[in-house]
Formats: structure tokens, sequence, C-alpha cells
């Protein structure tokens, strides 16, 4: 008995000495930081009072995000002097280097200078400031002489800043490969040609512009820049855009300038993605080099009450330059304009011969068929078709849903007539989505077209944007799209059949799954043998 209560005495004492050792305060620097980076910087700062080197610790972290110096999702504005006075406390040490300094504040600009001044002594790479202050003020000076400098984005809520003239950052940023730049006041010089270029930023790998004020000329010209975004430049009229190595450039909402035409140069052969977006159609965008690794390309135009003759034409030219994309996104109005009296009717597309994904957002009035059977002629090889169709509930599409069932066959006609004409893209096309499916006569008619002549086609998926409940009108639409694209000829319904495999003999032509919205999916088409 004895023996058994000197080991139960001994295991106690082992615990408890177990428990007096401090394991987290045995962990090297390295790791109690990248622990306290994962707290909110309010938390982590509460952690300096526990003794001299957890203060030391605080003092020394990195990264400071005062953005998330609390656990609400937005917090509040806070005091900019609590950013000052604890880099001050940073300030005699030797070996504290600042990594990364965050804040969003109201602040005036000397107050800001000084942040800055501070931050650039301590060899900060990574800056992200967004600030408020009651006037205009200059680009920070300090900034541009840094030379630790990787990352910067500045973004001015209000009323903005100004840059600082070409000559006057010549030697700086030097090693800045990273910049963001929001809210830009450019009326003092709207031509900004010889800015961005190597001399100035010989490492920037990434650039976005947004809201620049007043700037109508605008040049980039940087040898490894990777990745270009401008937004919100309204009075833009002349954009040139060159480097070897720019992946994706992105230009939304430029050009809305009441001048009669704007100029785009673009010299980039490595282009993988184009987002052309909100722009004015009136703008005529030139490709010096064919962009032979082109990935993927969005179009969406600003409509302008203009001449309908210019803005097709510059239209039908950008899409020409776009020949090599694997996929292509059209807007609304770049289809209207397309489907204009002066659109694709009366001109001729270059084919896309490497797409194989084309998505189209469009209203698809009766205007728009032909505009759509010009573009499924102009791919011969896709074989992706993804349809979004926009219901501005007019009173012709009501009409048309309405007369649903004693409508005409006019429209099948047309695609009827159309089959030799896209027989191409017909035999390669597998996967069709069409959003926003609403039974109207020209998306029923499409439907049945392309499920009757589809050879290539696996599966049709048709999202409504609403919640049907009438059971039996969606069994008539079934047999309605079943009897229409059966063909009575012996080899189409034994291509369909082929495409069920072995699946069962009932009839599966749509599922529906009444979640969000509306599913009907054509997964299966099967009929019994006759």
């Amino acid at each position: 008995m004895e023996i058994r209560s000197v080991k139960r005495k001994k295991k106690k004492k082992r615990e408890e000495e177990s428990i007096k050792v401090d394991r987290i305060s045995n962990l090297p620097d390295s790791l109690l930081h990248q622990i306290l980076l994962l707290l909110p910087l309010q938390s982590a700062a509460i952690t300096s009072s526990l003794s001299k080197r957890w203060r030391s610790l605080f003092l020394s972290l990195p990264d400071l995000d005062f953005t998330s110096i609390n656990e609400n999702p937005k917090p509040p504005s806070f005091s900019s002097n609590s950013i000052y006075q604890l880099l001050s406390l940073r300030h005699h040490r030797d070996a504290n280097n600042l990594r990364s300094l965050r804040f969003r504040t109201p602040i005036t600009f000397t107050s800001l200078n000084s942040l800055i001044r501070l931050a650039v002594t301590h060899q900060v790479q990574d800056l992200d400031i967004e600030v408020t202050t009651r006037d205009y003020f200059n680009f920070p000076r300090w900034i541009v002489t840094s030379q630790k400098l990787r990352a910067l984005k500045l973004k001015s809520s209000y009323p903005g800043f100004r840059l600082p003239p070409s000559s006057s950052i010549s030697g700086g940023f030097q090693k800045l490969a990273s910049l963001s730049l929001s809210l830009v006041i450019l009326y003092n010089q709207p031509h900004l040609s010889d800015f961005f270029t190597d001399p100035n930023f010989p490492l920037l790998e990434k650039l976005a512009l947004e809201n620049c004020l007043g700037l109508k000329e605008l040049r980039v010209c940087c040898r490894l820049l990777q990745e270009f975004t401008l937004k919100n430049s309204l009075q833009l009229d002349s954009l040139e855009v060159s480097g070897n190595n720019l992946h994706r450039l992105k230009v939304v909402s430029c050009f809305h300038s009441y001048s009669k035409e704007s100029v785009v140069k673009i010299n980039t052969p490595n282009l993988k993605t184009f987002l052309w977006n909100l722009n004015a159609v009136t703008t005529t965008v030139h490709f010096l080099d064919k962009l032979v690794c082109l990935r993927k390309a969005f179009v969406g135009v600003l409509l302008l009450h203009q001449d309908i003759n210019s803005q097709t034409q510059c239209l039908l030219t950008l899409l020409s330059e776009l020949g090599n994309s694997y996929k292509l996104q059209l807007g609304n109005q770049s289809i209207e304009i397309l489907s204009s009296k002066k659109g694709l009717v009366k001109n001729h597309l270059l084919p896309f011969q490497n797409m194989r994904f084309l998505e189209l957002q469009t209203r698809f009035d009766r205007h728009n068929v032909q505009a759509l059977s010009c573009l499924f002629k102009s791919c011969p090889m896709l074989n992706i078709l993804l349809l979004k169709i926009i219901n501005d509930q007019t009173n012709e599409r009501r009409q048309w849903n309405k007369d649903l069932w004693d409508m005409s066959n006019s429209e099948i006609q047309y695609w009827e007539s159309q089959t030799y004409e896209v027989e191409s893209f017909l035999n390669n096309l597998e996967f069709v989505e069409i959003h926003g499916f609403l039974e109207c006569e020209n998306e029923m008619s499409l439907a049945i077209f392309l499920l009757r002549h589809g050879k290539a086609l696996i599966k049709m998926t048709l999202r409504s944007s609403f919640l049907c409940r009438d059971n039996l009108r969606r069994q008539m639409i079934r047999w309605m799209i079943l009897n229409e694209s059966i063909d009575e000829d012996k080899e189409v319904h034994e291509r369909m059949l082929e495409m069920t495999h072995n699946a069962s003999s009932n009839l599966i032509l749509a599922q529906y799954k009444c979640e969000s919205d509306l599913l009907m999916s054509y997964k299966t088409m099967a009929t019994q043998p006759p």
C-alpha cells in the first residue's frame, strides 16, 4: 500500500511541475511571431504586458495591420496618433525591419508624411494605405526615395492626391514590383506619356490605376509588367500599352468623353486575358501583334447615341483581333450592335478557329436571332455555349410567353434554314446552358434546333429565373421539345438512342430541381423503339 501511495505522490508532483513549465515562452521568436500575426492587432498588443520578452516580441512584429485592430468585420476608424506612437517605439531598434504596414484612417497630410517617413525608416516592404483628408495632397516623396519598398497601394477616399512630375521621380521606385493608385487628380498633368516607363519602374510587375480624374493620355511601357488594370478614367482619349511579359489587361469604364474618336494601341504579344468592359464603342483598338497566346476575352461595350455604322465597324475590328481566343464573352450591348441593320448581317466576321467556349449576354429578342446565327457560324469548333438571357419583362416577351402553345413555326423555320451554314458548329457543340429561360418562342426554337441537329450534343441545361409550380405546363414543355426535336428519320432516332448509353428505356428528357430557381437539365434523351 505504501508503494502505491509513493507512486501516486510522485505522479502528482510531476504533473504539478509540468503545469508550471511555460512551454509557449520556450518557443523561438519566429514561431511566436507567426502565432501573434494570426490574432487581431489589439489582442496581440495585450500580450506585451506579460513580460519584457513578450513586449519585445510585439514591438518586433514584421507585419502591422491596423485594419484588424479588433475582431469586427468593419473596424471603426482610429486615430493616426496610435499608429505613429507604435512606430516610434520601434524607431531605435536595429533589427526590427517592418515587412508590411496597413491602415485606414482620416488624416492630415502632415501626419501622413510623418507616418510614411517612419515606415520608410524601418525599411517597409509592403505599404497599403487608404486615407481621407480635408484637401488634395501631393504624393509623399518619402515613398519615392525608399529603396526597400516592393508593393504600394495608395487610395484616397476623398478628395484625392496629385502625382509628382516625372522628372522628380527619376531614380526612385527601383525595387517596386506592385503599384495601385486610386483617386488621382491629373487635371494639371493630363498627359502621362513618360511616367510609367522602365527608367522610373524597372521592376514593376503589377499596375492598377482607378479613378484618374482629368487623365486624357496614358502610355504604359514597362518591360517586366505582367498585369495592368485601368478603371474609371472617363476623360481618357488615348491609351498605349506595350510589354512582352504582359499577361492580363483589364480596361473598365473608360473613354466616356464626348470626343468623336479615341484610340488604343496594344503591343502585348503574350497576352492571355483581355477584359474590355463598359468602354465607349467608338474607341478603336489596334493590336500591333497577333494575340497567339490569348485564352480568355470579354467584350462589353457602352452603346452611345452616335452613328451606328462607326460603332459597328469598331466592334467588328476589335472582335477580329481576338480571333485566337479560347474563350470569348460578349455583353448585351455588343450583341445589340451586332444585331443592328449594319451589324453582322451586312458584315463579315473572321472565324474563331481556336474558340471552344462562348458566353453571350443578350435580351434574345427577335432581332437578335440573325446575329446569334452569324456568331455560331464564326465558331466552327465550339464545344461549350453559355447563353445568359436578360429578362426585362417587355410587352413583346410577355405576349410570346402567353401565346406559347399557339405560336407559329417561323422561328424554327429560320433556324432550320441555317442548318447548312452552321453545320461545323453543330458537329462540335457538346454542352449548352441557357440562363433566364422563360419558355418564349425564340428560346424554345433554339433549344429544339440544337437538340435536333447537335450531333455531338451531350447535355443541355435550361435555368429559369422563376420557380415554376405548374406540373402540367412543365409536362407540356417536355413533350413539346421532345416531339419537335426527334426527327422521324431513323438515323436521327438511333443517334438519340445512342446518347442514352445503357440508360432506362423510360423517357427522361428533363429533370427538374426546384431550389432557388428552376433547373431543367436535359441529361438523357430516350424514347421507346418505333
